[in-house]
Protein backbone atom coordinates (compact mmCIF):
# COMPACT_ATOMS: atom_id res chain seq x y z
CA UNK A 1 0.00 0.00 0.00
CA UNK A 2 1.78 3.32 -1.10
CA UNK A 3 2.27 6.02 2.06
CA UNK A 4 -0.36 8.31 2.86
CA UNK A 5 0.03 11.22 0.48
CA UNK A 6 -0.16 15.17 1.88
CA UNK A 7 -0.17 16.38 -1.87
CA UNK A 8 -2.88 18.86 -1.02
CA UNK A 9 -0.85 20.21 1.62
CA UNK A 10 2.68 20.35 -0.36
CA UNK A 11 1.02 22.10 -3.00
CA UNK A 12 -0.32 25.04 -0.64
CA UNK A 13 3.34 24.95 1.08
CA UNK A 14 4.77 25.05 -2.47
CA UNK A 15 2.70 28.43 -3.02
CA UNK A 16 5.73 30.34 -0.67
CA UNK A 17 8.05 32.10 -1.99
CA UNK A 18 10.12 32.24 1.15
CA UNK A 19 13.15 31.14 1.18
CA UNK A 20 14.48 28.83 3.91
CA UNK A 21 16.49 30.26 7.06
CA UNK A 22 19.78 29.04 5.98
CA UNK A 23 22.88 30.50 4.53
CA UNK A 24 23.49 29.11 1.62
CA UNK A 25 27.06 30.05 1.01
CA UNK A 26 28.07 27.35 4.58
CA UNK A 27 25.83 24.28 3.06
CA UNK A 28 28.79 22.46 0.81
CA UNK A 29 28.00 19.20 -0.12
CA UNK A 30 26.23 17.59 2.94
CA UNK A 31 22.77 16.70 3.43
CA UNK A 32 19.88 19.46 4.62
CA UNK A 33 16.87 17.54 5.18
CA UNK A 34 14.24 19.62 3.09
CA UNK A 35 10.14 19.07 2.99
CA UNK A 36 8.97 16.56 0.99
CA UNK A 37 9.82 13.56 -0.54
CA UNK A 38 8.26 11.42 -3.37
CA UNK A 39 7.51 7.61 -2.82
CA UNK A 40 6.03 5.12 -5.72
CA UNK A 41 5.67 1.54 -5.35
CA UNK A 42 4.79 -1.70 -7.40
CA UNK A 43 5.10 -5.40 -6.96
CA UNK A 44 7.21 -7.88 -9.16
CA UNK A 45 5.67 -8.10 -12.60
CA UNK A 46 3.86 -5.30 -12.16
CA UNK A 47 4.53 -1.70 -13.54
CA UNK A 48 4.67 1.41 -11.79
CA UNK A 49 1.46 3.08 -11.65
CA UNK A 50 1.42 6.14 -9.62
CA UNK A 51 3.39 8.19 -6.56
CA UNK A 52 2.92 10.22 -4.11
CA UNK A 53 4.31 13.80 -2.35
CA UNK A 54 4.89 12.30 1.68
CA UNK A 55 6.71 14.52 4.52
CA UNK A 56 10.20 14.22 4.13
CA UNK A 57 11.73 11.06 6.96
CA UNK A 58 12.25 7.63 7.91
CA UNK A 59 10.33 4.83 6.08
CA UNK A 60 9.84 1.33 7.64
CA UNK A 61 11.08 -1.41 4.79
CA UNK A 62 11.93 -5.62 6.07
CA UNK A 63 15.07 -6.64 7.49
CA UNK A 64 14.51 -9.04 4.81
CA UNK A 65 14.38 -6.37 1.88
CA UNK A 66 16.32 -7.12 -0.94
CA UNK A 67 18.40 -3.60 -0.64
CA UNK A 68 19.21 -4.79 2.80
CA UNK A 69 20.23 -8.61 1.76
CA UNK A 70 21.33 -8.72 -1.47
CA UNK A 71 22.20 -4.91 -2.71
CA UNK A 72 19.07 -4.86 -4.92
CA UNK A 73 19.19 -1.25 -5.67
CA UNK A 74 20.41 1.98 -7.67
CA UNK A 75 20.58 5.50 -7.51
CA UNK A 76 20.74 8.31 -9.66
CA UNK A 77 22.04 12.04 -9.11
CA UNK A 78 20.46 15.18 -10.95
CA UNK A 79 20.21 19.35 -10.31
CA UNK A 80 17.62 21.90 -10.14
CA UNK A 81 18.98 25.10 -10.91
CA UNK A 82 17.21 28.64 -10.58
CA UNK A 83 17.67 31.24 -13.48
CA UNK A 84 18.31 34.45 -12.92
CA UNK A 85 15.07 35.15 -13.41
CA UNK A 86 13.68 32.98 -10.71
CA UNK A 87 12.79 30.44 -12.94
CA UNK A 88 13.84 26.42 -12.27
CA UNK A 89 15.28 23.84 -14.67
CA UNK A 90 16.20 20.34 -15.15
CA UNK A 91 19.22 19.38 -17.41
CA UNK A 92 18.43 16.41 -19.53
CA UNK A 93 16.29 14.48 -16.62
CA UNK A 94 15.39 12.24 -19.34
CA UNK A 95 19.14 10.39 -19.55
CA UNK A 96 18.77 10.23 -16.02
CA UNK A 97 15.33 7.84 -16.75
CA UNK A 98 17.20 6.00 -19.29
CA UNK A 99 20.39 5.33 -17.18
CA UNK A 100 18.13 4.26 -14.45
CA UNK A 101 16.76 1.51 -16.62
CA UNK A 102 19.19 0.14 -18.01
CA UNK A 103 20.75 -0.28 -14.21
CA UNK A 104 17.30 -2.02 -13.46
CA UNK A 105 17.51 -4.07 -16.09
CA UNK A 106 20.89 -5.13 -14.92
CA UNK A 107 19.86 -5.92 -11.43
CA UNK A 108 16.05 -7.25 -12.90
CA UNK A 109 14.51 -4.88 -11.22
CA UNK A 110 11.25 -3.31 -12.34
CA UNK A 111 11.66 0.56 -13.21
CA UNK A 112 9.80 3.60 -13.68
CA UNK A 113 9.25 4.77 -17.57
CA UNK A 114 10.87 7.63 -18.52
CA UNK A 115 7.90 9.58 -18.36
CA UNK A 116 6.85 8.85 -14.44
CA UNK A 117 10.66 9.09 -13.85
CA UNK A 118 10.61 13.27 -14.64
CA UNK A 119 6.92 13.92 -13.33
CA UNK A 120 8.22 12.94 -10.28
CA UNK A 121 10.87 14.52 -10.63
CA UNK A 122 9.10 17.82 -11.28
CA UNK A 123 6.69 17.31 -8.67
CA UNK A 124 9.61 16.88 -5.56
CA UNK A 125 11.16 20.12 -7.05
CA UNK A 126 8.02 21.80 -6.72
CA UNK A 127 7.18 20.12 -3.69
CA UNK A 128 10.55 21.47 -2.24
CA UNK A 129 11.26 24.92 -4.55
CA UNK A 130 11.97 27.22 -1.66
CA UNK A 131 14.49 24.95 -0.98
CA UNK A 132 16.25 25.76 -4.16
CA UNK A 133 19.10 28.11 -3.61
CA UNK A 134 18.73 31.56 -5.29
CA UNK A 135 20.52 31.84 -8.79
CA UNK A 136 24.53 31.73 -8.11
CA UNK A 137 24.70 30.51 -4.70
CA UNK A 138 24.34 26.56 -5.47
CA UNK A 139 21.34 23.98 -6.71
CA UNK A 140 19.05 21.86 -5.25
CA UNK A 141 20.47 18.08 -5.75
CA UNK A 142 17.78 15.13 -6.56
CA UNK A 143 18.41 11.69 -5.79
CA UNK A 144 16.54 9.38 -7.23
CA UNK A 145 16.79 5.85 -5.82
CA UNK A 146 15.06 2.23 -6.97
CA UNK A 147 15.22 -0.63 -4.43
CA UNK A 148 13.98 -4.10 -3.67
CA UNK A 149 11.78 -3.46 -0.50
CA UNK A 150 10.10 -7.04 -0.97
CA UNK A 151 11.04 -9.62 1.87
CA UNK A 152 13.01 -12.33 0.88
CA UNK A 153 15.24 -14.78 2.53
CA UNK A 154 16.78 -16.58 -0.38
CA UNK A 155 18.85 -14.96 -3.31
CA UNK A 156 16.81 -13.95 -6.05
CA UNK A 157 14.88 -10.80 -6.90
CA UNK A 158 12.87 -8.74 -4.78
CA UNK A 159 9.02 -9.11 -4.67
CA UNK A 160 8.67 -5.46 -4.46
CA UNK A 161 10.28 -2.16 -5.67
CA UNK A 162 9.89 0.92 -4.25
CA UNK A 163 11.46 4.42 -6.63
CA UNK A 164 11.88 6.74 -4.16
CA UNK A 165 13.05 11.21 -4.55
CA UNK A 166 14.66 12.70 -1.87
CA UNK A 167 16.67 16.02 -2.15
CA UNK A 168 18.79 18.85 -0.71
CA UNK A 169 20.41 22.11 -1.22
CA UNK A 170 23.93 21.66 -2.03
CA UNK A 171 27.23 23.91 -3.46
CA UNK A 172 30.93 22.74 -4.24
CA UNK A 173 31.10 19.06 -3.67
CA UNK A 174 34.54 20.10 -3.39
CA UNK A 175 36.78 23.01 -1.88
CA UNK A 176 40.11 24.36 -3.12
CA UNK A 177 42.64 22.78 -5.54
CA UNK A 178 41.85 19.24 -6.48
CA UNK A 179 44.79 16.80 -5.83
CA UNK A 180 44.41 12.88 -6.54
CA UNK A 181 46.42 9.94 -6.02
CA UNK A 182 46.59 6.94 -8.23
CA UNK A 183 45.05 3.94 -6.38
CA UNK A 184 47.45 0.80 -7.70
CA UNK A 185 45.89 -1.88 -5.09
CA UNK A 186 42.47 -1.57 -5.44
CA UNK A 187 39.97 -1.64 -8.55
CA UNK A 188 36.71 0.21 -8.94
CA UNK A 189 35.18 -1.94 -11.24
CA UNK A 190 35.44 -5.47 -13.23
CA UNK A 191 37.23 -4.79 -16.68
CA UNK A 192 34.33 -5.16 -19.76
CA UNK A 193 30.54 -5.29 -19.71
CA UNK A 194 30.53 -8.67 -16.98
CA UNK A 195 30.12 -6.04 -13.99
CA UNK A 196 28.43 -3.52 -12.96
CA UNK A 197 31.09 -0.53 -13.05
CA UNK A 198 29.12 0.75 -15.63
CA UNK A 199 25.49 1.17 -14.09
CA UNK A 200 24.58 3.22 -10.53
CA UNK A 201 24.04 0.39 -8.11
CA UNK A 202 24.78 0.89 -4.83
CA UNK A 203 27.19 -1.76 -4.05
CA UNK A 204 29.65 -0.13 -6.54
CA UNK A 205 30.50 2.63 -3.72
CA UNK A 206 31.36 1.49 -0.30
CA UNK A 207 33.91 -1.26 -1.63
CA UNK A 208 36.10 2.00 -2.56
CA UNK A 209 35.86 3.66 0.64
CA UNK A 210 39.22 2.12 2.11
CA UNK A 211 41.20 3.77 -0.82
CA UNK A 212 39.09 7.22 -0.49
CA UNK A 213 39.44 6.96 3.14
CA UNK A 214 43.25 6.33 3.19
CA UNK A 215 43.66 9.31 0.42
CA UNK A 216 42.02 11.48 2.54
CA UNK A 217 43.87 11.08 5.66
CA UNK A 218 46.81 11.95 3.16
CA UNK A 219 45.48 15.05 2.09
CA UNK A 220 44.56 13.75 -1.20
CA UNK A 221 41.01 15.42 -2.32
CA UNK A 222 40.06 11.61 -4.27
CA UNK A 223 41.29 8.94 -6.02
CA UNK A 224 41.70 8.01 -9.74
CA UNK A 225 41.21 4.17 -10.15
CA UNK A 226 43.13 2.09 -13.20
CA UNK A 227 41.53 -0.50 -15.10
CA UNK A 228 41.16 -3.98 -13.59
CA UNK A 229 42.74 -5.81 -15.86
CA UNK A 230 46.05 -4.34 -16.89
CA UNK A 231 46.15 -1.28 -14.29
CA UNK A 232 47.36 0.74 -17.31
CA UNK A 233 44.61 2.84 -18.08
CA UNK A 234 42.95 5.46 -15.73
CA UNK A 235 39.29 5.18 -15.33
CA UNK A 236 37.50 7.10 -13.06
CA UNK A 237 37.94 8.81 -9.55
CA UNK A 238 35.44 7.68 -6.70
CA UNK A 239 32.28 9.96 -8.38
CA UNK A 240 33.31 11.60 -11.58
CA UNK A 241 34.65 10.66 -14.89
CA UNK A 242 37.92 11.84 -16.49
CA UNK A 243 39.50 13.57 -18.66
CA UNK A 244 43.11 14.79 -20.55
CA UNK A 245 44.01 17.44 -22.09
CA UNK A 246 47.04 17.53 -24.74
CA UNK A 247 46.90 20.87 -26.57
CA UNK A 248 43.98 21.29 -28.92
CA UNK A 249 43.00 17.52 -27.82
CA UNK A 250 40.82 16.42 -25.22
CA UNK A 251 40.50 12.27 -24.34
CA UNK A 252 38.02 10.56 -22.49
CA UNK A 253 38.06 6.83 -21.47
CA UNK A 254 35.65 5.06 -23.49
CA UNK A 255 32.59 3.39 -22.06
CA UNK A 256 33.68 0.12 -22.06
CA UNK A 257 31.24 -1.56 -19.42
CA UNK A 258 33.32 -0.74 -16.04
CA UNK A 259 33.16 3.05 -16.63
CA UNK A 260 29.89 4.69 -15.95
CA UNK A 261 28.15 6.80 -18.78
CA UNK A 262 28.50 10.33 -17.10
CA UNK A 263 25.64 12.68 -18.04
CA UNK A 264 27.67 15.43 -17.85
CA UNK A 265 30.40 13.50 -19.07
CA UNK A 266 28.58 12.77 -22.27
CA UNK A 267 27.29 16.73 -22.50
CA UNK A 268 30.91 18.29 -21.71
CA UNK A 269 32.01 16.12 -25.17
CA UNK A 270 29.31 17.68 -27.17
CA UNK A 271 30.28 21.22 -25.59
CA UNK A 272 33.88 20.62 -26.91
CA UNK A 273 32.89 19.12 -30.16
CA UNK A 274 30.77 22.16 -31.20
CA UNK A 275 33.88 24.84 -29.16
CA UNK A 276 36.22 23.04 -32.29
CA UNK A 277 38.52 20.73 -29.77
CA UNK A 278 38.81 17.53 -31.03
CA UNK A 279 37.52 14.67 -28.75
CA UNK A 280 38.52 10.97 -28.56
CA UNK A 281 36.68 8.61 -26.34
CA UNK A 282 39.38 5.68 -26.20
CA UNK A 283 41.52 3.51 -23.55
CA UNK A 284 44.22 6.33 -21.79
CA UNK A 285 47.37 5.22 -20.28
CA UNK A 286 48.80 6.33 -17.01
CA UNK A 287 51.75 7.58 -19.51
CA UNK A 288 49.96 9.61 -21.61
CA UNK A 289 48.24 10.95 -18.34
CA UNK A 290 51.47 12.00 -16.75
CA UNK A 291 52.39 14.39 -19.49
CA UNK A 292 48.94 15.73 -20.17
CA UNK A 293 48.58 19.68 -19.78
CA UNK A 294 45.11 19.51 -17.89
CA UNK A 295 43.31 16.79 -16.36
CA UNK A 296 40.05 17.51 -15.56
CA UNK A 297 36.84 15.90 -14.16
CA UNK A 298 32.93 15.86 -14.51
CA UNK A 299 30.17 14.94 -13.16
CA UNK A 300 26.37 16.01 -11.37
CA UNK A 301 28.25 16.88 -8.11
CA UNK A 302 31.64 18.23 -9.37
CA UNK A 303 30.72 19.69 -12.62
CA UNK A 304 33.55 20.19 -14.36
CA UNK A 305 37.06 20.62 -12.13
CA UNK A 306 40.18 21.12 -13.23
CA UNK A 307 42.64 18.72 -11.11
CA UNK A 308 45.42 20.59 -9.76
CA UNK A 309 47.59 17.51 -9.32
CA UNK A 310 47.78 13.96 -9.79
CA UNK A 311 50.13 11.88 -7.24
CA UNK A 312 51.51 8.28 -8.99
CA UNK A 313 54.61 6.05 -7.61
CA UNK A 314 54.85 8.91 -4.62
CA UNK A 315 55.60 11.46 -7.60
CA UNK A 316 53.47 14.10 -8.33
CA UNK A 317 52.49 15.38 -11.28
CA UNK A 318 51.13 19.03 -11.39
CA UNK A 319 48.85 20.35 -14.45
CA UNK A 320 47.68 23.98 -15.83
CA UNK A 321 44.57 25.46 -14.01
CA UNK A 322 42.95 28.61 -13.81
CA UNK A 323 40.02 30.71 -15.97
CA UNK A 324 41.87 30.38 -18.69
CA UNK A 325 42.20 26.30 -19.23
CA UNK A 326 40.25 24.08 -21.77
CA UNK A 327 37.96 23.04 -18.12
CA UNK A 328 36.66 26.03 -17.20
CA UNK A 329 35.96 27.12 -20.69
CA UNK A 330 33.79 23.80 -20.68
CA UNK A 331 32.53 24.67 -17.29
CA UNK A 332 31.02 28.18 -18.03
CA UNK A 333 29.66 27.17 -21.32
CA UNK A 334 28.11 24.32 -19.20
CA UNK A 335 26.46 25.99 -16.19
CA UNK A 336 25.12 28.98 -18.66
CA UNK A 337 23.47 26.40 -20.78
CA UNK A 338 22.09 24.74 -17.11
CA UNK A 339 21.29 27.89 -15.47
CA UNK A 340 19.77 30.16 -18.47
CA UNK A 341 22.15 32.47 -18.52
CA UNK A 342 23.25 30.73 -22.17
CA UNK A 343 20.84 29.75 -25.03
CA UNK A 344 19.93 26.17 -24.63
CA UNK A 345 19.98 25.20 -28.32
CA UNK A 346 20.20 21.45 -27.44
CA UNK A 347 16.75 21.05 -25.97
CA UNK A 348 18.84 19.94 -22.71
CA UNK A 349 16.95 21.93 -20.33
CA UNK A 350 13.40 21.31 -19.24
CA UNK A 351 11.45 23.97 -17.49
CA UNK A 352 9.82 23.33 -14.21
CA UNK A 353 8.45 26.25 -12.71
Amino acid sequence: MAPPSVLENCLEDSNSETYPDINWEDIGFSLVPTDYMYVMKCAKGEKFSHGNLIRYGTFEVSPAAGILNYGQGIFEGLKAYRTEEGSILLFRPEENALRMKAGADRLCMTSPSVEQFINAVKDTVLANKRWVPPAGRGTLYLRPLLMGTGAALGVGPSTEYTFLIYCSPVSNYHKGPLNFKVEEKLYRAISGFSGTGGIKSVTNYAPVYPATTEAKAEGFSDVLFLDAATGKHIEEGSACNLFVVKGNAICTPTIDGAILPGITRKSVIAIALDLGYQVTERGVTVEEMLVADELFCTGTAVVVNNIASVTYKNTKIEYKTGAETVAQKLRKTLLGIQTGTIEDRKGWTVRVL
